[in-house]
């Protein structure tokens, strides 16, 4: 625990930026890509283990739910496409799965700290990071002894030196951050939580390192204090809300997490020299989408697409999706008539059209440290 409190309180209000060129001007050929994360990049993790996404999540892409917790895609999807990769399957979901060209073990409500609470009591998945860790070494391992045998399973699963080739990414850390009601905890006490939240962060990462892992891409967590579902359960006042409407004092604990997730970055460079890191700003990506959403060709920053009652269209009691009574009828809690004018697709999920102008914001390597796009990721820092 004494590596992450040295960063916290020597580097933690230091802007750490070393951005040197890639070692190479080469593209990556990235056969494969392993997520771990939550709901940002779950692509079906959830809906196979419990009850599936329902209608009308999907529908501005797959016309059908699809796992996803958007209306259609996420930014690991585009990440997918523009590799010229197939979209990642849910490691769990053992329909029609095929892992030839990766894997993703991201469920909807995971954490990177293992919660002491059931799914059906909190709602918190029971896959946190260190149990996504222990599926993909799991998955590795077996992964080659079926593929050796051949047959069927040389089209479903990956090469062996597929795993050291492939792209590694990570977006977690936004649930851990909302499991517990850090705007009132103590300045001692949120170190503490931070520091062994990122210790166990440090951990998963290198654990992948020493099976094989070479190229990682790793974002920031964003501006959840912008969030309607942040905002409909902590009402703040308004001299505590800033020009976008958004939560001052949740996104200062969110920018305290990417600082010193940035500096573990860069210690990870000297700690393991032979993989490659970058780190994206996804925080300072979404912000402006949240503060410039007018300028973006966005309607609405804060206010969900798909939802019913209150300020935000969001209310706990009537879920997007969820059935709900009105004047004795029952009635389905569906989106907007446009998606693509709201930022937020549910109140705690991005729209597909959000999704895809982060993407198109991220992919070039311009809020990327070092400033080196997606397609290559696998170069060294110089």
């Amino acid at each position: 625990m004494a590596f992450v409190t040295a960063f916290y309180f020597g580097i933690l209000l230091l802007t750490v930026s070393n951005p040197t060129s890639a070692s190479s001007s080469k593209e990556c050929d990235f056969p494969a890509i392993f997520n771990f994360g939550d709901s940002i990049s779950d692509t079906g993790g959830l809906s196979a283990m419990y009850t599936p996404v329902p209608w009308p999540y999907g529908i501005s892409y797959f016309r059908m739910p699809a796992g996803r917790y958007s209306d259609g895609r996420l930014p690991i999807d585009l990440m997918a496409n523009s590799l010229g990769l197939p979209f990642l399957h849910a490691y769990i979901d053992s329909i029609r799965a095929n892992f030839s060209h990766g894997a993703n073990f991201a469920t909807s409500a995971s954490t990177i700290r293992a919660q002491n609470t059931t799914f059906f009591q909190e709602g918190w998945s029971p896959f946190s990071l260190d149990v996504q860790i222990w599926q993909y070494n799991q998955f590795k391992s077996r992964s080659q002894l079926a593929y050796n045998q051949e047959g069927v399973f040389e089209k479903l699963l990956p090469k062996e030196e597929y795993f050291s080739r492939a792209l590694y990414t990570f977006d977690i850390g936004s649930n851990d951050l909302t499991a517990a009601n850090y705007i009132n905890m103590s300045r001692v006490n949120v170190s503490y939580a931070l520091t062994d939240m990122l210790n166990q962060y440090t951990a998963a990462i290198k654990d992948v390192y020493e099976n094989g892992g070479r190229s990682f891409w790793i974002h920031n967590i964003g501006p959840l204090g912008c969030h309607a579902y942040i905002l409909d359960a902590i009402p703040l006042p308004d001299d505590q809300l800033d020009q976008a409407g958004c939560a001052i004092p949740w996104n200062n604990v969110m920018m305290d997490f990417n600082r010193i997730l940035k500096a573990i970055v860069v210690q990870l460079r000297k700690d393991l020299p032979l993989a490659s890191f970058t780190y994206v700003d996804m925080y300072t990506v979404k912000y402006t989408l949240f503060s410039q959403y007018k300028k973006l060709g966005f309607e609405h920053n804060i206010r969900a697409c798909c939802g019913r009652g209150g300020k935000y269209n969001y209310s706990r009691l009537s879920r997007c999706g969820t059935t709900t009574v009105v004047n004795g009828t029952e009635s389905i809690v569906g989106p907007c008539k446009d998606p693509s004018a709201y930022v937020l697709w549910d109140g705690i999920h991005h729209t597909q059209a959000a999704n895809e102008w982060v993407f198109k914001q991220i992919v070039d390597g311009k809020y990327s440290d070092p400033p080196i796009p997606l397609r290559m990721a696998c170069h060294k820092q110089a």
